[in-house]
């Protein structure tokens, strides 16, 4: 019996290994000889979950042809990833991908790290802030005080509790939205509420267009589910989206969706303008596009002089193409699983429907939390907290990076909570695995593209400032010297930071 659950074919690989590259050697550094440097590119592939665990990999012939390499040198290749646990070969069944014993197995996504692995490794791969005390702690006081009529009752609400819908409905009545009770579903997260709008809209080989880059645990949640995606690159620095390029896509590839984040978006932080939004939404009605627009960001201007431009949702007024995505996890707190769908009547009745064979429904206390947060003004105070929270840790991370990294190069977001570099020409996968080396955690670009896109960038939240943020700069630029030098950290252990 084969022990392969996946296969990976020859041009896949060869497209994957060829977004690897480095900047040319400098004068004194060695090249690895060929064979460790295809080895060491499956290696990497495998540690940041692009290639899963157990997939097969092509015969060596095959993978040979595509890399346009001789077939002892993929042979050779194979047999050291063999010897370090990376690679597991039966006769008559091919070779599969491995984790040596004791290695964690690669996340797909962008997971934070455990707590107890923080006292000797910087995070900067979950772009999350901790709780904004005290409206955390005065949430759950007020949510507790409002349970006891709802504990007498099954606890099941598929479309949320009536109070936070209505109370979502009138925030986006506020924002001059008109909206209906019945036009919102409360969800876990907007990741469970993009979820759902795919398994509704975008059903196994539908197309799903992309902005690109986009928010890496999106595009694997779309992958999983079956997607084809389609990318749409981005715009220059932060100006928002490409239209001519949307426009081809729209028309060509006739996406059954498209997702967009249109407010200080995740990876680049750039804010679409209202002539952008307009125009892609009348773009996305000309295909038939349903255009699912992601505001958890939206809350996140840092910069006091931002006007923000009108929802996307407002050039949609008869709701035939625009679904909104909502969520206090970005805004607020990661842990509070929070988020919402406003659409069309229509589609939050199927939406609701469909969710009965999902999770059923979203805790009754968390909703509850949330409303009171909406109903006491604490939202609003938080919010602030957060954003002045963020803006003090952006400012202190730009200035430690351009000073410890003078080649990186980035432009400097007015919203959201992450920025967006480019390395210098160095890969960041092997940053990533080299930060790890080091104790600092930092997801590299390809998480963000398709098919390997984004070799030369990483993204870096604005999750952490003062020392901790001249702490993480250092390392990183430690990482880039491994990478540039193809040295090692001579056994040296990261030190145990404590802010």
């Amino acid at each position: 019996m084969a022990q392969w659950t996946s296969a990976v074919g020859a041009a896949q690989l060869a497209r994957l290994l060829g977004s690897q590259q480095d900047r040319p050697a400098g004068p004194g550094t060695r090249r690895p000889p060929a064979y460790r440097a295809l080895a060491d590119g499956i290696r990497l592939l495998v540690l940041e979950g692009r290639v899963p665990v157990a997939a097969r990999l092509p015969a060596e012939r095959e993978l040979a042809l595509a890399l346009s390499v001789s077939r002892t040198t993929v042979a050779a290749a194979y047999e050291a990833l063999r010897g370090e646990g990376f690679l597991e070969s039966r006769r008559g069944a091919g070779s599969w991908t491995a984790v040596p014993a004791g290695n964690p197995v690669p996340a797909r996504g962008l997971e934070p790290l455990p707590p107890e692995a923080l006292g000797s490794m910087i995070d900067l791969g979950c772009a999350a802030l901790p709780a904004p005390e005290p409206w955390l702690t005065r949430a759950v006081q007020g949510a507790l005080e409002e349970l006891p009529p709802y504990a007498h009752t099954h606890g099941d609400y598929p479309a949320g509790l009536p109070a936070l819908r209505a109370m979502i409905a009138d925030r986006y009545t506020q924002r001059g939205i008109a909206t209906m009770p019945e036009q919102i579903m409360v969800t876990t997260g907007a990741m469970g509420a993009i979820d759902a709008i795919c398994h509704l809209f975008g059903g196994r080989g539908e197309r799903i267009a992309v902005e690109s880059p986009s928010y890496a645990n999106i595009l694997q949640l779309m992958r999983e589910a079956g997607a084809r995606l389609v990318p749409v690159a981005m715009a220059e620095g932060l100006t928002g989206w490409d239209l001519d390029r949307w426009r081809q896509v729209l028309r060509e590839a006739a996406p059954r969706i498209a997702y967009v984040v249109a407010d200080f978006h995740n990876p680049t932080g750039a804010l679409a303008d209202e002539d952008q939004r307009r125009r892609l939404v009348d773009a996305a009605r000309s295909a038939g596009t349903v255009l699912v627009a992601d505001e958890t960001m939206s809350e996140l201007w840092l910069d006091e002089d931002v006007e923000m431009p009108r929802p996307v949702c407002a050039f949609d007024p008869a709701g035939s193409t625009v679904i909104t995505v909502g969520s206090a996890s970005k805004a607020f707190w990661a842990g509070m699983r929070i988020g919402w769908v406003r659409a069309a009547p229509d589609v939050i009745r199927s939406l609701v429907a469909a969710r009965a064979y999902a999770d059923l429904g979203t805790p009754v206390l968390e909703q509850l939390a949330v409303n009171w947060l909406f109903g006491t003004g604490g939202w609003e105070e938080a919010v602030e907290l957060r954003r002045t929270q963020a803006r003090q840790n952006r400012d202190e991370l730009v200035s430690a990076v351009r000073r410890e990294l003078p080649g990186w190069e980035f432009e400097v977001p007015r919203g959201g909570l992450t920025l967006w570099v480019r390395t210098g020409g160095l890969s960041g996968s092997r940053l990533a695995e080299a930060g790890e080396r080091v104790g600092v955690r930092v997801p590299s670009g390809p998480r963000f593209g398709v098919d390997g896109a984004f070799e030369g960038y990483v993204r870096l939240p604005f999750t952490v400032g003062g020392a901790v943020a001249e702490e993480a700069a250092a390392r990183l630029a430690a990482a880039a010297r491994i990478v540039e030098t193809g040295g090692t950290t001579g056994g040296e252990a990261p030190r145990t930071f404590v802010a």
